[in-house]
């Protein structure tokens, strides 16, 4: 971990109160965090916000999406009418509690209104991954996760583009909303017809309350098949009354974004959406990604409507640092209003941060607030979050407002297991009373499965720093621990070029393995030519390059539970099917250990002239 600044932390455009820790000790090794700031008023649902910005701020653009070379913008009072209309119908067709709604395309309008009033009468809502539905690869992860939900309907934007998912027998009797109907393989609501005056629905929704359930989120899936998240009134509620309390600008302001985050994850479709309504600001959809192609398309977005806040992943903020170095006219529409730029999902690079900094002074002679938090689905999602300036990334903060912190010793005196309480804290897994079980420990607290340390260990006020999953870490035969999650990032940031991703290995081994999927794009443009060996990759260009980049990083290394000592460059790219990789297109490495147990006992297999061996000249294999 870098040495912790000396130098005074940065000034920023807003306002923000201090960090103030409370720490308690324990006898046992443990220790404590809570936070001293005071939550927020709370709001009992999500329907109180939208009314009160549609009394107060009607004419306020609340949601808008790409319409051809414009927008389509809806304002606060058009989309409470809608809403309420949309509420009526679901209440005429007799739905409830019991009768969810699964969302089976991305962010638009319609998605929005469909959402909200599901959500004002009681009525829970399933968001669920495009991939899941256009990729046939995933059709077996679709009808498990729709068995489980057991929705009366189902809403698709384009009923065409879904056609092929649309008919699996899951979806018999199961009534199809769309807002395009054309190419539908089934029978489909146009949601035009959808919407219907109910004299039930204002008393319907004074019947919804904080243990209301909102939504079911689904993970991931990087470790295991994806669960159902029960999501509450409550903890969407109390959650931005948390953040409200941390982040006090965002109240005096209402925020403005551009955000092409997907709705089935809780950062874009909770904590963002959220954000935007509770706060009476506006979100206007963002249909590019950080990605070939598409990126193109979100920088056409920003010209448009640049926002108060930017929400991005650290990939996504490599590529604008690129493009604004380079045109002047979008660097000044970025920063113009800018109040604050989070990062979420990794540790944003040194040089992406200090780029940004530079530019955003250069620009303005002053900073907007840089910072990240820290939040899982099963925390609705914000736990803990950095409300100070600070002069770097990696911090993920302290406390919000009434979450507990419980750090777990872990063996190494500087690193703990993160545990969690607090009301944004999930019920439990949608059917499934086992995994909820052994979500929490005896205290109540969540198992987050995740490990920090603190910025500076002398002053906890300073929050702590994301230090690599403990769920994910294993031992090898010498009894030595392994960081993963550290070994992963350094590892591939030593293979850049050559890897596009990889799996580490070793549980009850002597050493560390990798398997590596291969750069393919980057190995053709540098000339490294490669054939298949039995689902492996080979080639002396390849195999060499590799080894030399790994005996690098091993000769920066103290012991075996740092040093990869082999490896092996897969040829097949991961599966969707064989659910080996996420929707958030990260990799499910158990998973992919356990379909490619071949390619595993191939890595550990000296004879095998596709492995890579890697260790530092006279170093014993066993230290």
């Amino acid at each position: 971990m870098p040495p912790v600044s000396t130098h005074p932390e940065p000034q920023v455009s807003v306002a923000l109160p201090p960090h103030r820790v409370k720490v308690d000790r324990r006898a046992n090794g443990e220790i404590r965090l809570t936070s001293g700031l005071a939550r927020a008023p709370q709001s009992r649902s999500s329907g109180d916000w939208l009314r009160r910005w549609a009394a107060s701020r009607s004419g306020t653009v609340f949601i808008a999406e790409r319409s051809g070379a414009g927008w389509r913008e809806m304002q606060y009072g058009e989309a409470l009418e809608r809403v309420r209309a949309l509420a009526g119908g679901l209440l005429s067709r007799g739905m409830g509690p019991d009768t969810p709604i699964v969302m089976l395309s991305g962010a638009g309008i319609d998605h929005a209104l469909l959402t909200l009033a599901a959500q004002y009468v009681g009525i829970p809502t399933a968001p669920l991954a495009e991939q899941y539905s256009l990729i046939p690869g995933a059709h077996r992860r679709l009808t498990d996760i729709l068995n489980r939900v057991g929705p009366a309907m189902a809403f698709v934007a384009d009923a065409g583009a879904y056609a092929e998912a649309l008919r699996l027998p899951a979806f018999d009797g199961v009534e199809i909303v769309t807002t395009r109907a054309d190419g539908a393989p089934r029978t489909v609501t146009p949601i035009s017809d959808l919407a219907r005056e109910s004299a039930d629905t204002e008393a319907a929704f004074a019947r919804v309350g904080p243990e209301t359930v909102a939504k079911y989120l689904f993970t991931s899936g990087s470790t295991s098949a994806p669960k159902g998240v029960i999501t509450t009134q409550a903890m969407m509620c109390v959650n931005q009354a948390q953040i409200a309390a941390a982040l006090p600008f965002l109240t005096a302001r209402p925020p403005k974004i551009l955000d092409w985050l997907p709705w089935n994850h809780v950062f874009g479709g909770s904590h963002n959406f959220n954000l935007v309504l509770s706060g009476g600001g506006s979100l206007y959809i963002d249909d590019g990604r950080p990605m070939p192609g598409l990126f193109e398309r979100s920088l056409e977005n920003l010209r448009q409507h640049a926002g108060t806040i930017s929400f991005n992943v650290p990939l996504g903020y490599k590529l604008l640092l690129q493009e604004l170095r380079r045109d002047s006219g979008l660097r000044r529409t970025f920063f113009a209003d800018l109040d604050m730029l989070f990062y979420a999902g990794a540790a944003l690079p040194s040089d992406v941060w200090g780029g940004l900094r530079e530019l955003a002074l250069a620009e303005r002679g002053a900073l907007p607030f840089m910072t990240s938090s820290w939040g899982m689905t099963e925390t609705a999602p914000a736990c803990l979050i950095v409300h100070e300036p600070v002069a770097r990334s990696g911090r993920i903060g302290v406390p919000l407002p009434d979450v507990e912190a419980r750090l777990v010793p872990t063996g190494d005196p500087a690193r703990y297991e993160l545990r969690v309480k607090g009301p944004n804290i999930m019920p439990g897994y949608l059917g499934d009373d086992a995994k909820t079980a052994e979500a929490f420990d005896g205290e109540g607290f969540l198992i987050t499965g995740d490990a920090v340390r603190f910025a500076d260990p002398a002053d906890p006020d300073r929050g702590v720093v994301f230090d690599g999953r403990t769920s994910e870490d294993f031992k090898l035969l010498s009894g030595t621990w392994v960081q993963v999650s550290k070994l992963h990032g350094e590892t591939l940031a030593g293979l850049a070029g050559l890897a596009q991703e990889l799996v580490v290995c070793g549980h009850d081994r002597h050493e560390i393995g990798i398997l590596i999927f291969p750069a393919r794009p980057l190995l053709a443009e540098a000339g490294i030519a490669v054939t298949e060996a039995d689902g492996a990759l080979v080639g002396d260009d390849l195999l060499g390059a590799i080894r030399t980049r790994l005996a690098a990083q091993s000769a920066k290394t103290t012991g075996s539970a740092t040093r990869v000592a082999r490896a092996l460059v897969l040829s097949a790219p991961p599966s969707v099917e064989a659910q080996e990789i996420t929707d958030k297109g990260s990799l499910n490495s158990r998973n992919i250990r356990d379909h490619r147990a071949a390619l595993l006992h191939r890595l550990y297999d000296d004879g095998d002239p596709a492995v890579i061996r890697a260790l530092r000249e006279q170093q014993p294999p066993w230290s």
